[in-house]
């Protein structure tokens, strides 16, 4: 009996040993990546032009970062952001554009595709603008980021709305001062957006009551035309979202009351709330 209760014992300490070196082998950490390399097809200045819109332009290639761990290169896809932004904002820049790719080390942007990535910093049309473009790299989660060399290019983008750009532009809604109410002769001064240039509208100061709705109206006293979220109600980002022409949802307005600079853009089809 004295035996096997050693043998036992012996057993178990040399089962406990096995399982303590499976867990060293499986302690897997991060070794490391390589900085991706970006390159263009062409970096000579660009003018694009909407009578072209379906050619091809720049294509834009990167290469793997290599992630690797303990056990071995990394098997994981590796997530890639195309960042773009103007010269001298050291990508900063809150409008700065980001495409996202996975696993794909190449794209050529449309005519079409490069003029509407860049709308969305907002910059003046038919002026040449130095812009600036460079990847990051990433693992799931947005883990071990890895930065790109930074490739710039000269670009003039054209004028290029999502929607038909209207005369005029209020906001009515129960979050507004003014309530639902749509007068046709008598506008509220407050709720009438000023036309910035050929596709934006802002009102720098307005009021608005938390946790309520709104719209936007092209034509005063008219309900046939309005602008509005193409989703469930309440499910649209309270601090800006896409709109759409006769959409059924009325927007959600930010959750607190307060003063609000309100920007509509038609080029995106976006609005703004700050």
């Amino acid at each position: 009996m004295k035996n096997f209760k050693s043998l036992f014992i012996y057993s178990l300490l040399a089962g406990l040993l096995f399982v303590s070196c499976n867990n060293d082998d499986t302690n897997v950490t991060y070794v490391g990546g390589s900085t991706p390399t970006l390159s263009v097809s062409s970096a000579a200045d660009l003018v694009l032009s909407k009578a072209q819109e379906n050619y091809s332009t720049v294509q834009f290639q990167w290469t793997n970062p290599a992630y690797s761990f303990s056990n071995g290169a990394s098997t994981q896809d590796v997530h890639y952001t195309l960042q773009i932004d103007t010269t001298g904002s050291n990508f900063s820049n809150p409008k700065m554009v980001s495409l996202s790719y996975t696993n794909d080390r190449l794209h050529t942007f449309t005519v079409k595709e490069l003029n509407t990535a860049l709308s969305n910093l907002e910059l003046k049309d038919y002026y040449v603008h130095p812009f600036e473009f460079r990847i990051k790299a990433t693992l799931a989660n947005g883990k071990e980021p890895q930065f790109s060399n930074v490739v710039k290019i000269n670009i003039s983008t054209y004028l290029d709305v999502v929607y038909p750009v209207p005369a005029h532009l209020y906001i009515v809604g129960d979050a507004t001062p003014s309530g639902w109410a749509n007068d046709s002769t008598h506008p509220d001064a407050t709720q009438t957006f000023t036309k910035v240039n050929s596709y934006l509208f802002q009102i720098d100061a307005l009021a608005l009551t938390g946790g309520k709705q709104f719209l936007f109206i092209p034509v005063a006293g008219d309900w046939t035309h309005k602008y509005a979220f193409d989703a469930p109600g309440s499910t649209n980002n309270t601090s800006g979202d896409a709109f759409k022409p006769d959409a059924n949802s009325n927007f959600q307005g930010p959750g607190a009351s307060g003063t609000y600079k309100i920007i509509v853009n038609f080029k995106t089809g976006k609005y703004s709330i700050q």
